[in-house]
């Protein structure tokens, strides 16, 4: 990368942080062989004594849980024909018999129906409950005839996954880790040595505490730390291996990998053919008015998440971005609020996108 283009990302996270859209960021790209760069700018928290922001911090991942944990393992079940893509989602479940017959890629494509967000933390705890509770929720529109992002799917798809691998999400996650990336500080919850190290998210009105190193969503609280849509703690540097990985997979520099086939990679990167939707299986995919900005290219995917991540990812450039940070802090939405956060996206990804064309 261009010393004008970490100029311009290190000034773009400098007035984020002066801004207060989040105290403190870390910002890593890379193509299919090799990091390029890692920049951190801020401190954990807004506190005069806050630690400083390193390329070693923890995030909170949020959504992006949907796409590294939740999909990947879809993915390799779909491989195996544990549990393929056409599986009708009341077969495997029969609490949901009641609900139209919805698959396996309605609910990665965010189209099988469902809300997108209900409070079920407040009554419910556990598999069971939350089960029961999805399974009584009555259509919000015609499956696949629109589409509307969803928490409940992907809830949903984390109970199938947990049944389709006869293990937790976090055991079988911990296991796509280790055959993929190796070495990699990216897991369901906290591990020996992170706690110093994460970026506290806000207070929980429910729980009644400033959350550090607790999953911020409420509902996957109630499930138990661990669930389809949100869950996951890791540094850039972990998710930038997970890309690099999903690069080469998807570009056929390897055809095989953790069980997963370059061909089931292409399938799922793919936009679906729901009307009027950018989604993929599992992924968002290019849009001008994408959270990547208008610069990468049309075959680009990528996630964000609510407490301040994103990841894009563009076959045609070789290029992955990460931004990992805790704009949520110390409230629900950060002084930035969600304008704030989106402009620091865009215009992060549009400098690195130009800075990667003119030679990095």
């Amino acid at each position: 990368m261009n010393a004008p283009g970490l100029e311009a990302v290190a000034d773009l996270l400098s007035d984020a942080v002066t801004a207060r859209v989040t105290p403190g960021a870390v910002v890593h790209a890379g193509t299919s062989r090799g990091p390029l760069w890692t920049l951190a700018a801020g401190h954990l928290t807004y506190a005069a004594d806050a630690e400083l922001v390193t390329p070693a911090t923890v995030y909170d991942l949020a959504s992006l849980t949907k796409v590294l944990a939740t999909t990947a393992l879809a993915m390799r079940h779909a491989c195996t024909g544990a549990l393929p893509l056409d599986t009708i989602v009341a077969d495997r479940l029969p609490q949901c018999s009641a609900q139209p017959r919805i698959t396996v890629a309605d609910l990665l494509e965010h189209a099988a129906g469902l809300p997108a967000h209900r409070p079920f933390y407040r009554e419910v705890a556990g598999r069971a409950g939350y089960l029961a509770r999805i399974a009584a929720e009555p259509s919000a529109y015609t499956p696949r005839a629109t589409h509307a992002y969803t928490d409940l799917g992907f809830m949903l798809l984390g109970l199938l996954i947990e049944d389709a691998g006869g293990a937790p999400l976090p055991v079988q996650f911990d296991q796509v880790v280790r055959d993929a990336l190796g070495p990699a500080e990216i897991a369901y919850g906290m591990r020996d040595g992170w706690r110093a190290r994460v970026a506290p998210t806000s207070v929980s009105p429910w729980r009644e505490r400033m959350l550090v190193g607790e999953v911020h969503d409420d509902n996957a609280a109630a499930l138990g730390g661990a669930a389809g849509h949100a869950g996951l703690f890791g540094t850039a540097a972990a998710v930038g291996a997970f890309a690099r990985w999903f690069l080469a997979l998807w570009q056929g520099r390897v055809i095989v990998s953790a069980g997963i086939t370059t061909a089931q990679a292409r399938r799922f990167a793919a936009r679906g053919t729901v009307a009027r939707s950018s989604r993929a299986l599992g992924w968002d995919t290019m849009q001008p008015s994408s959270s990547c900005g208008p610069r990468l290219s049309p075959r680009a995917i990528g996630h964000t998440g609510y407490t301040g991540t994103s990841l894009w990812i563009d076959p045609d450039r070789d290029l992955y971005v990460v931004l990992l940070t805790n704009r949520v802090h110390p409230g629900s939405g950060g002084d930035g609020g969600a304008d704030g956060i989106k402009a620091l996206r865009v215009a992060v990804h549009d400098a690195l996108a130009d800075a990667h064309a003119t030679g990095s």
